[in-house]
C-alpha cells in the first residue's frame, strides 16, 4: 500500500499542475478572444496571441520563471497530447464542412487565381529557404539537406486559412458579392492543393531511402482511395436512417471511432495524423447525417472548444520574440515580405489577367493573405517534424498572426458596396463563424 500511495503523490501533483494549467489557458483564450472581437477580428486571432503571451515571448519577461511555474515540464507532454486531439476533432470539422459543389460555376477565374496565388508563394518561399540556409540553426533541425526544408516553407506560404476567411467575408455582408464567392472557392482549391504538398513534403522528411519512399507514396494513395470507395459507402449504410438502431448516440460513437482510427492510420504510414482526420471528415456522408442526426458532427467540433486553445500554448511555448535577435528580424521581415507579395501578386495579378476589375483583384489579393490557424497546424507539423529551426518557426508564426489580422482592415479600405447584406445568427466555429455558410452555389456565398 506504501507503494501505491508513493507513486500517486507524483501523480496527483502533476494533474492538479495540469488542471491549473487548462484553467488559465481557457481564461486567457476567452479574455484575449472577446478583446478581438472588439477590434473586428475573429475570435481565433484573439486565442493565438493569447497562446505567444503565455509563452517567453511576453509572460517569460516577468520575473520568477512563470512559464516554468504554471507550464512545467512534466505536464507538457500532457498539453501535447490534448493539443494533438483538439487539432484532431478541428480537422475532422474542416474536412466535413468541405464541399467540393463550391468549386463549381467559378470556371476560368477560380482556377488562374488558385493556381497563381499558391505558385508564386510557393516559389518564392522555396527560393528563401535556399537563401535562409546559411542561417539556419541545424542542431535544431532533423534534415541536412535543403530540399525539404525549402518545400515545406513554399507549401507554408502558400496556405489560406479557409474557416478564418469564411468568418472575415461573412463578417463585411459578401455573401452574395461574386469577389467573395470566388475568394471562398479559391481558398477552397488552395487548402486541397496546400495538404496535397504538405502531404509530399512530410513523405520525404519521413522516408529514408527510395523503397521506403514509394511505400508511403502507395499508402497515401491506397488510405484515401480506401475512405472514399469502401469506408464511405459503409457510413452511408451505417447511418442511414433507415437502420433501426440508427441515432445520436449511435452516429456520434461512428464519427469519433472513425476519425481516430483514420488519423491513427496516417500516423502509422508516416504522415500527420490531420491528414486522416480531414480526409474522414470529407468522406463522411452529410446527407445522411443531416437526415438522422444533424447536431453529432457540430458536438464533435465543439469538443475542440476546450482543447485548440492548448494547441494555442503549446505553439506559444516555442515562439520567442526576446530570441530573435537582429538576425531573427530580418528572417521576420523576409518572411513577412515574402508571404505578402507572393499571396497578393498571385491572386490579384491572376484575377487582372481574367477580367476581374482592379478593385474585384486587390480585394482577391487581400483576403487570399488570410493564413489563420490552418497556418499553425501546418507550422507545429514542420517543427515537428524538424524542418524549421526556432527563429523560422517563430517568424512563421508570426506573419500567420499579422497577415490574418490585416486582412479585415485592408478589406474595409479597398472593398466598396453599396449596402452591407444583413447578418444572421449562427453558431459559431474555432475560426469564429458558422461554417454551414460556405458556398454550394453562384448565388450563395459565406
Amino acid at each position: 500500500m506504501g507503494s501505491l500511495t508513493t507513486a500517486a503523490g507524483p501523480a496527483a501533483g502533476v494533474t492538479a499542475a495540469l488542471l491549473i494549467a487548462l484553467a488559465l489557458i481557457v481564461a486567457a483564450a476567452f479574455v484575449f478572444a472577446r478583446l478581438a472581437r472588439r477590434l473586428r477580428q475573429p475570435a481565433v486571432v484573439g486565442e493565438i496571441i493569447a497562446g505567444v503571451v503565455l509563452g517567453p515571448s511576453v509572460l517569460g519577461l516577468l520575473p520568477g520563471d512563470l512559464v516554468d511555474v504554471l507550464f512545467p515540464a512534466d505536464v507538457r507532454p500532457f498539453l501535447h497530447v490534448l493539443s494533438q486531439l483538439g487539432l484532431v476533432l478541428f480537422m475532422f470539422g474542416v474536412g466535413y464542412e468541405f464541399d467540393a459543389a463550391r468549386l463549381r460555376h467559378h470556371g476560368l477565374r477560380v482556377t488562374a487565381v488558385s493556381l497563381s496565388s499558391v505558385a508564386l508563394p510557393f516559389a518564392l518561399g522555396a527560393g528563401l529557404a535556399v537563401l535562409l540556409v546559411p542561417w539556419f540553426d541545424r542542431a535544431q533541425m532533423k534534415t541536412d539537406g535543403v530540399l525539404v526544408p525549402a518545400l515545406f516553407l513554399g507549401a507554408a506560404m502558400s496556405i489560406t486559412a479557409f474557416p478564418v476567411l469564411a468568418r472575415i467575408i461573412g463578417e463585411r455582408g459578401l455573401q452574395k458579392d461574386r469577389t467573395g464567392v470566388i475568394a471562398v472557392a479559391c481558398a477552397a482549391v488552395q487548402d486541397v492543393l496546400a495538404w496535397v504538398v504538405l502531404a509530399v513534403v512530410v513523405a520525404l522528411a519521413n522516408s529514408a531511402g527510395h523503397w521506403p519512399l514509394v511505400q508511403l507514396a502507395l499508402s497515401s494513395v491506397a488510405l484515401p482511395a480506401g475512405l472514399v470507395w469502401l469506408v464511405k459507402p459503409a457510413l452511408a449504410w451505417a447511418l442511414s436512417p433507415a437502420r433501426r438502431w440508427h441515432g445520436a448516440m449511435a452516429t456520434h460513437a461512428v464519427l469519433v471511432v472513425g476519425l481516430l482510427l483514420s488519423a491513427w492510420a496516417t500516423e502509422a504510414i508516416g504522415l500527420h495524423a490531420v491528414f486522416g482526420a480531414f480526409a474522414f471528415g470529407a468522406v463522411a456522408p452529410r446527407a445522411e447525417i443531416d437526415a438522422g442526426a444533424p447536431e453529432v458532427p457540430e458536438r464533435v467540433e465543439q469538443a475542440s472548444l476546450l482543447l485548440l486553445p492548448v494547441f494555442f500554448v503549446v505553439t506559444g511555448l516555442s515562439v520567442n520574440l526576446g530570441g530573435l535577435g537582429g538576425r531573427g528580424a530580418l528572417i521576420l521581415l523576409a518572411v513577412l515580405a515574402v508571404a505578402c507579395a507572393g499571396k497578393f501578386l498571385g491572386a490579384a495579378g491572376a484575377a487582372g489577367l481574367t477580367g476581374a476589375t482592379r478593385q474585384e483583384a486587390t480585394v482577391l489579393g487581400v483576403l487570399m493573405n488570410t493564413r489563420g490557424l490552418t497556418e499553425l497546424v501546418i507550422l507545429n507539423v514542420g517543427l515537428g517534424l524538424g524542418v524549421l529551426d526556432g527563429q523560422l518557426f517563430t517568424a512563421m508564426v508570426m506573419m500567420a498572426i499579422v497577415t490574418t489580422v490585416m486582412t479585415g482592415p485592408l478589406l474595409d479600405r479597398f472593398h466598396r458596396r453599396d449596402a452591407p447584406a444583413p447578418r444572421r445568427s449562427k453558431p459559431v466555429d474555432r475560426e469564429g463563424g458558422d461554417r454551414r455558410t460556405l458556398v454550394t452555389s453562384p448565388d450563395e456565398a459565406v
